[in-house]
């Protein structure tokens, strides 16, 4: 079996792998990163959405082998090392921008690509950047509110949730 070498959350790693191994079985089983969700198995509900040297992709659509030498960040990689929850991260928890949390970690990992890319999106631009990402919960309100509030912008609709 041969090996693959990559950075994962700024970790260099090396793991054996069949070549038929895709990314996303390769973070979870190999790494233990079970952050990162399998949904569907077909590409098509972005729980599985990690960053390969920024830009988001489904790890169940890549093989691990085609990742060799790339920087993956995965939805354990976005908080700060101290645990301190990254700004897309508060403001889906301040906005209740989850329910059951099965998608949340691909939402946030494509938040994050988002406000990298795109700083102030509309809420238009939000709505089909997102496109890629099922959630069954939310009807995409609040994590749409979410966004907003990440980016700086002013959430249409009420105020954030207050923690008790």
């Amino acid at each position: 079996m041969p090996d693959v070498t990559l950075s994962v959350n700024g970790q260099d790693v090396t793991q054996q792998v069949e070549g038929r191994t895709l990314l996303v079985d390769m973070l979870r089983r190999g790494l233990g990163l079970t952050g990162t969700h399998v949904g569907c198995d077909t590409s098509q509900c972005g729980a599985c959405m990690v960053l390969v040297d920024g830009a988001p992709v489904k790890a169940c659509s890549i093989l691990a082998l085609e990742a060799e030498g790339t920087e993956v960040t995965t939805i354990e990689g976005i908080a700060a090392p101290d645990g301190t929850l990254s700004t897309v991260q508060q403001a889906f928890q301040d906005y209740h921008g989850l329910q059951c949390g099965f998608c949340t970690p691909g939402m946030v990992v494509s938040t994050t690509a988002l406000l990298s890319e795109n700083p102030k999106p509309s809420e238009a631009e939000i709505r089909h950047w997102l496109e890629g990402n099922f959630c069954r919960c939310t009807g995409y309100h609040n994590i749409v509110r979410a966004v907003q509030a990440a980016s700086g912008q002013e959430p249409a609709g009420t105020k954030a949730v207050e923690a008790n």
